[in-house]
């Protein structure tokens, strides 16, 4: 399994259930756009922080992120 993709996936899929564009979770996360357009291609290889980061501008558990049962 990668994690890159499943991650993506997970954040991605959040991201547009609560109606929000890259830009708008970029400000919400202090990530630039660009990252997390390559997160969300599985590109990135993201820290430990920076999942916490997203999870918190998400309102989620950071377990959320990288769990494989919640990627479509």
């Amino acid at each position: 399994m990668d994690m890159r993709k499943l991650v993506g996936a997970n954040v991605a899929r959040i991201r547009r259930e609560r109606n929000l564009t890259q830009e708008a979770l970029a400000e919400l996360s202090g990530l630039s756009q660009q990252y997390l357009s390559g997160l969300e291609r599985g590109q990135r290889n993201p820290t430990v922080v920076t999942l916490y980061e997203l999870a918190t501008a998400l309102g989620v558990s950071h377990v959320e992120l990288v769990a494989p049962t919640l990627c479509s």
